[in-house]
């Protein structure tokens, strides 16, 4: 069995649970296959008293018969329960369960796929408010944990619930993708050993997703891991997308729309242009779609600079979306070899750019860690202006906007050797800055930033242009 990797901030929220004197009521939520069951299970395994998983598209009477057999099983008893005709009933046999065990040590209650539970018209919900109000919350050692990828109904439903389970969660965990540290040491212990380099394009493919990564085979080279997962007949990840979706959300077609766009759009689409460009009403659906899509961390949303929550911008930031969308849906070549014969042409090389961007910004905080300023308050934005009568516009891909009247305007590059700093280029970040400061009026000192993989060169265009660096090995401390 795989063990345990990384997860420490929510380890430590799940120490505080387990060591709390008061009952607690904890929802788990996140994108499929992001490991939250594994989370759980390993972590509190040794306080785990009782656990059942919702059945997938099943009626009342399949999702009664699996949670008497969980309970049995808890139970440790052959003989076999009766099932009960409601689930008003089965949580009144779950207490008398429940009442034989030590109250001198935490009891971990773990339901699983929690949103499969609530068929329609099953009464679940209601009858677990009820259990939780008028039962469960009385005993300080109950730890109950409720756990579901279907992002839109944990978040109505649970965190927003305007009933019984109005604010009764005592702890929420999302759980987003690892980060590059953390789907090093992953990889690490699974004996697979490649360099950040490699670790970096197969994060760009796929992201920090440990059920994807668990199909990484020790001996294959980045390359050859994305062409068996996404190209050949049996991969993985081929045909992925459709189920990632609807698995997720309700009316999953919407949320699909938006992603497409984003993906059609780098620069990143506001709420308005989303709805155009999507055929949206500007009703509150819009926002409901994006607000998900967002705690599932398939799309960031930013303010850009000197700008209010109107004006926020949303990008596509999960990794396999956009690998999927580019290279794998519609590919004209697939099988064994496919993705070999193509990953050094024109189009992947700019993906690159586009992607490892994406990647910078998920690890804002291993950049502010390398050039010194962890400890500053930082507003995290980018900048773009349309260039007007002919003149041209320019974009800054990321903007670290810090409480000691300083901005680390960076620029983010992406080569499989030493970036260099060519006359053009250094007339381009010329051009960025002059425009910066002309447009925005700040009156704050500028660091030109530069994010790459291997560094920058050293030439008379890099010299007393250049303020500060941070490669690519920074981004997995």
């Amino acid at each position: 069995m795989d063990k345990l990797v990384g997860r420490h901030g929510k380890k430590e929220l799940l120490r505080a649970v387990l060591e709390s004197d008061s009952p607690e009521l904890v929802a788990v939520y996140g994108r499929r296959r992001v490991g939250k069951t594994f989370l759980i299970r390993n972590y509190c395994r040794d306080f785990l008293v009782f656990e059942c998983s919702g059945v997938h598209e099943a009626g009342l009477k399949v999702q009664l018969q699996n949670f008497t057999l969980a309970l049995q099983l808890a139970m440790k008893t052959k003989l076999p329960l009766v099932v009960p005709d409601s689930w008003l009933v089965a949580f009144h046999y779950f207490d008398q369960y429940l009442a034989d065990l030590p109250a001198d040590r935490p009891a971990v209650i773990f339901f699983d796929e929690f949103p499969w539970l609530h068929t329609q018209k099953s009464g679940f919900l209601q009858a677990f408010e009820h259990w939780w109000n008028s039962s469960a919350s009385r005993h300080s050692h109950f730890k109950v944990i409720i756990c579901g990828s279907a992002a839109s109904w944990m978040i109505d439903k649970i965190l927003n619930n305007k009933g019984g389970l109005h604010n009764r969660v005592t702890q929420r965990i999302r759980l987003l993708p690892f980060s590059l540290r953390e789907t090093e040491e992953y990889l690490q212990s699974r004996l697979v050993n490649l360099d950040q380099f490699h670790l970096l394009q197969l994060y760009m493919a796929m992201g920090g997703i440990p059920y994807y990564l668990h199909h990484v085979k020790k001996g294959e080279s980045s390359t050859q891991v994305i062409d068996r997962l996404c190209f050949t007949k049996d991969g993985i990840l081929k045909q992925e997308f459709k189920n990632l979706y609807e698995s997720l959300f309700s009316n999953a077609q919407h949320h699909e729309t938006v992603v497409r766009e984003l993906a059609r759009i780098g620069k990143g689409l506001n709420r308005n242009e989303i709805i155009i460009a999507c055929g949206f009403s500007s009703g509150g659906t819009t926002t409901r779609i994006l607000t998900e899509l967002e705690e599932s961390g398939f799309i960031s949303g930013y303010i850009p600079f000197e700008k209010n929550e109107n004006d926020r911008i949303y990008k596509l930031t999960d990794e396999y979306s956009l690998f999927y969308l580019k290279f794998i849906e519609g590919a004209r070549a697939t099988g064994e070899g496919a993705w070999l014969r193509q990953v050094n042409n024109s189009s992947y090389m700019s993906w690159c750019g586009f992607a490892f961007e994406s990647v910078c910004q998920k690890h804002i905080s291993q950049i502010k860690k390398a050039l010194g300023i962890e400890g500053v308050l930082t507003q995290v934005s980018a900048w773009r202006h349309i260039g007007k009568r002919g003149k041209p516009g320019t974009q800054i891909d990321l903007l670290l906007d810090r409480a000691d009247r300083c901005i680390n305007l960076c620029e983010i590059k992406m080569t499989g050797k030493e970036f260099t700093i060519d006359k053009k280029y250094a007339e381009e970040l010329d051009n960025k800055l002059n425009v910066f400061l002309s447009q925005t009026g700040s009156k704050k000192t500028i660091f030109l930033t530069l994010v790459t993989t291997y560094g920058v060169s050293k030439n008379d265009y890099y010299t007393g242009r250049v303020q500060a660096e941070v490669k690519v090995n920074q981004l997995f401390t």
